[in-house]
């Protein structure tokens, strides 16, 4: 695993942009340190990293996403969520503790939208049991990021969203001034309205969203 981390940091720091790497920083409001790379190329440079035969074994997962987490440089995260994909054929009861820890730490948007939707969205998939336990878990918290999580899951879904289960998170994050809850209200609504535009043209109806939530959730209907 060692030996991993450190072929990816010397990929990354031999094609360091320090201009787009200031740009990418003042994007995300000076939160992030970056290396420049644009997602096409950090792709390009990671794809090797992604083969199989390169893959680390599954029981290392867990401490190696850990370990890139923590490193200053967001393409170590945004690298992370790729690399995780790889392994959902092999996805386990526990590794919704691993999905966790990527959405509370180092939260925005960025990660937090692909952890859900990609991650966590498969995950319930596998082991829809424990869908209502986490969601109850995540509204309770009052983190916005495992709020917005519980909206974003399925966001993918198409066909397959619980309506019941989305009418349930929504109603529970009714009143949030929040602009990263009412986003993702009226982004999961929108995204459902290609699926079940009458379902989701009836709920916004009868339902008080706020108004960033009801014209994102119509932008498609109009």
């Amino acid at each position: 695993m060692k030996e991993f981390v450190n072929e990816l940091e010397a990929v990354f720091k031999e094609s360091t942009n320090p201009k787009v790497a200031l740009q990418q920083k003042a994007y995300m409001r000076g939160q992030f340190e970056f290396y420049g790379l644009t997602a096409t190329k950090r792709r390009e440079l990671t794809k090797p990293f992604l083969a199989k035969d390169f893959l680390p074994e599954k029981k290392e997962l867990v401490s190696l996403i850990k370990e890139l987490w923590q490193k200053p440089e967001r393409e170590y995260q945004m690298f992370s969520m790729d690399l995780s994909m790889k392994y959902l054929k092999q996805i386990e009861e526990s590794d919704i503790d691993l999905f966790e820890y990527m959405v509370l730490n180092k939260s925005w948007w960025d990660t937090v939208d692909m952890v859900a939707s990609n991650l966590m969205g498969a995950y319930f998939k596998q082991f829809p049991e424990k869908k209502i336990l986490k969601v109850d878990e995540w509204l309770a918290s009052g983190n916005i990021w495992l709020q917005r999580s519980t909206l974003l899951f399925q966001l993918k879904y198409k066909e397959r969203l619980d309506t019941e289960m989305l009418t349930y998170c929504i109603n529970f994050l009714l009143g949030s001034k929040e602009f990263f809850i009412n986003k993702a209200i009226g982004w999961v609504l929108r995204q459902y309205s290609r699926t079940n535009p009458e379902w989701v043209l009836d709920f916004v109806e009868r339902t008080d969203l706020s108004p960033l939530s009801r014209r994102e959730a119509l932008r498609l209907l109009k």
